[in-house]
C-alpha cells in the first residue's frame, strides 16, 4: 500500500492529537493491578495500546471500550488487584509493542505461572535482555530467544533490588518498578540520565507511595494499588511531527491542544526554538500528575541543530520529526543513538534511505546521522512497517518539489490512525 503525498507552501490550523501513548499503556497495566474499577479517558486509539487492552483481557481483566462522537475513547478497567492476575494457557499477543511485551513482564514476573509474550516480527526482532536481567536478579526465570521474543516468564515470589539499567530506558526502569510492586523489600531503580517519569507519576495517580530523588525511585511493595478516574493528555511526540511541520514552512503557524507538557518530553521544544522556530506555551495544568496544556509554533529563520548522546534519550521519540525538519534548513547531527536501530525499525538505516529517496543528503554512522539541508526532489520512501518513520518522511515531503510516494503508510495506524487526515487538513 502506499499514499502520495504533494508539496504544500504552509501549514495552518488546530490540532487535538491522539491520547498519549506511552502514559496509556502504563494506566491500562495499573488499572488491571489496582482494586476497584478505574476510568481512562482519551486512551489512545492506536494499535500498540490496544494490544496492551487485549494481553490484561487474556489474564482476565474485564475491561469496556467506548468511544464518543469525537473520537474520544474512554476504557473502563475493572482490577484485579496485585498478584490478580489469571492463569492463562494462551500465548500473548503484545503486535508491534514493545511498551506493551516489557512492562508486562515486569507485572507478570510476580505472579506464580508460566506465560509466554511474542509479537509479530518486528517487535520478535527486538532486544529484550535488557528487562531480563534485573527481572532474574529478583527472583523470576526468563526465556528468550536469542535475546528476542517470545520470552517465556516463569514468575515467582520477588526479592527488591536495587539497579540501574546498562542502557537509559523507560521501560526498562517501568518494568522494574512493576514487579517491585510485587517484591518483598523496597526497590530501587537508579538514573545516570533520567527518562521519561510516566510510571512515577502514574503509580501515586493509583495511591502508590514512591520515593523520588536525582539518583531515581524507590517503591516499596505491600502497598494497595486503588482504582482511579484519570484522563489522558494529547501525546507530544504524534504533536511533534505537526510542530515540525509548522516551524519548517514559511507562513506557517498551528496550535496543538491539550498535549502533554510532561518535563521529561518537551526537551524537543527547546531545541526547535534553538532551531528558530516561535514557539510558546498558551496555557498549562495538571491531569492526573501529568501536566498538560496548548501550544502554538510557528515558523522561524532555521539554524542547524546538533544532539549529543546526553540528550538522546529525552527526545528519542521525536528524532524522526526533526530529521524531517532538517531537510527544510539548518541541518541536523545526532551521535550516541544506537538505540534507535532497535526500535520498530533500524531507524537509522530506513530514516537515511528514505530521505535520500526523496533526495536528500543524509550521513549515517553506528551510532547516530547527519541530514545536510537540501531542498527535496520528492520520490519514494518506505516506512519499513514503522509508525514514526511514515510520519517523519510526510512531514518532510511537503517541502519537496514535486510529489512524494509513501510506501507502507498504513504503520501510522499503530500510534495515530488519523494522521493523514489531519495532514490534509492543515495543508494549505
Amino acid at each position: 500500500m502506499s499514499m502520495v503525498i504533494q508539496p504544500t507552501s504552509h501549514v495552518t490550523g488546530k490540532i487535538r492529537v491522539p491520547g498519549d501513548k506511552s502514559i496509556s499503556h502504563r494506566y491500562a497495566i495499573l488499572a488491571a493491578l489496582a482494586e476497584g474499577t478505574s476510568t481512562i479517558t482519551n486512551y489512545a486509539p492506536g494499535a500498540d495500546c490496544f494490544s496492551t487492552l487485549r494481553c490484561l483481557e487474556t489474564l482476565g481483566t474485564s475491561i469496556a471500550r467506548t468511544e464518543s462522537t469525537d473520537n474520544n475513547i474512554t476504557v473502563t478497567i475493572k482490577g484485579q488487584g496485585l498478584g490478580g492476575f489469571k492463569k492463562t494457557t494462551s500465548v500473548l499477543d503484545a503486535g508491534n509493542s514493545g511498551t506493551t511485551m516489557r512492562l508486562l513482564a515486569g507485572a507478570l514476573a510476580g505472579h506464580p505461572f508460566k506465560n509466554v509474550i511474542t509479537g509479530d516480527s518486528s517487535l520478535n526482532r527486538r532486544p529484550m535482555r535488557r528487562i531480563v536481567s534485573p527481572l532474574e536478579k529478583m527472583g523470576a526465570r526468563i526465556i528468550t530467544t536469542d535475546g528476542c521474543a517470545p520470552i517465556t516468564i516463569h514468575g515467582t515470589h520477588l526479592k527488591a533490588i536495587s539497579y540501574t539499567p546498562p542502557v537509559a530506558s523507560a521501560q526498562v526502569k517501568s518494568a522494574v518498578l512493576l514487579a517491585g510492586l510485587h517484591a518483598e523489600g523496597i526497590t530501587c531503580v537508579n538514573e545516570d540520565i533520567q527518562t521519561r517519569d510516566h510510571t512515577e507519576r502514574a503509580l501515586p495517580a493509583f495511591g502508590v507511595k514512591i520515593d523520588v530523588s536525582n539518583s531515581g525511585v524507590q517503591i516499596e511493595s505491600g502497598q494497595h494499588v486503588r482504582g482511579a478516574s484519570l484522563q489522558v493528555p494529547g501525546d507530544l511526540s504524534s504533536a511533534a511531527f505537526w510542530a515540525v511541520a509548522a516551524a519548517a514552512l514559511p507562513g506557517s503557524e498551528v496550535e496543538l491542544v491539550g498535549v502533554s507538557l510532561n518535563p521529561t518530553r518537551i526537551a524537543f521544544l527547546n531545541i526547535l526554538r534553538d532551531a528558530g522556530a516561535i514557539v510558546s506555551i498558551q496555557s498549562s495544568q495538571d491531569l492526573s500528575n501529568e501536566p498538560f496544556g496548548d501550544i502554538r509554533i510557528s515558523h522561524g529563520k532555521l539554524r542547524a541543530i546538533n544532539i549529543s548522546s546526553e540528550q538522546v534519550p529525552s527526545v528519542i521519540d521525536e528524532l524522526p520529526a526533526l530529521a524531517s525538519f532538517a531537510c527544510f534548513g539548518g541541518g541536523l547531527e545526532v551521535t550516541g543513538a544506537s538505540e534507535l536501530r532497535s526500535k520498530e525499525s533500524d531507524r537509522i538505516a530506513v530514516l537515511a534511505k528514505g530521505l535520500r529517496g526523496l533526495g536528500g543528503s543524509v550521513h549515517e554512522s553506528s551510532d547516530g546521522f547527519k541530514v545536510f539541508p537540501k531542498t527535496l526532489t520528492g520520490g519514494t520512501a518506505d516506512a519499513a512497517g514503522d509508525h514514526r518513520m511514515a510520519m517523519a518522511f510526510a512531514i518532510a515531503a511537503l517541502g519537496a518539489n514535486g510529489p512524494t510516494t509513501i510506501t507502507g503508510h498504513e504503520a501510522v495506524n499503530i500510534s495515530y490512525p488519523d494522521f493523514f487526515g489531519t495532514l490534509q487538513s492543515i495543508c494549505q
